[in-house]
């Protein structure tokens, strides 16, 4: 999911993931907004939960992390509870995307942690699988979003 306000959501947890995204993206309150996702993934049974609410919440979560190697820990979380999820599951929550749509910006995310880790061969692998994945997000701001932090990436990763 992109920390942008996620439309049509019906399902109750998820609706109250994007509360704490907001905190954070919309009102800059960083530190609520990571309290409120820690009382969540309490509530949902931390990894153990519904796959859908712990990627949503998980991928989240990483960007509120004031240290680099937990924010991988959370990306990491996310990316495997996304291989257990179905577009089932994610249109019955009212989600509209495909579970394959949610992978560029999770190996988006990733790699941008392992650049900042200074691992820059994984950080040009999960760019590169970021990169093979966009073909499954629409012609939207959300899609120009995560192809924005890809050609910013790459840039980056290009000069060192």
């Amino acid at each position: 999911m992109s920390p942008q306000e996620l439309p049509m959501i019906i399902d109750e947890t998820l609706a109250r993931i994007n509360e704490a995204v907001q905190l954070h993206h919309q009102q800059g309150r960083r530190e609520a907004a990571r309290d409120l996702f820690a009382q969540i993934w309490d509530e949902i049974d931390g990894e153990r939960g519904d796959p859908l609410h712990v990627c949503v919440l998980a991928h989240s979560m990483a960007d509120v992390q004031d240290d680099v190697r937990q924010e991988l820990v959370w990306d990491e979380r996310a990316l495997t509870a996304a291989g257990l999820l179905t577009d089932d599951r994610v249109a019955r929550a009212g989600v509209p995307m495909s579970v394959a749509a949610l992978y560029p910006s999770l190996h988006l995310n990733l790699a941008e942690c392992h650049r900042k880790l200074g691992d820059l061969d994984r950080a040009r692998e999960c760019l590169q699988r970021a990169q093979a994945g966009m073909g499954a997000l629409g012609d939207d701001a959300y899609a120009q979003l995560i192809k924005d932090g890809l050609d910013r990436l790459a840039r980056e990763l290009t000069s060192t």
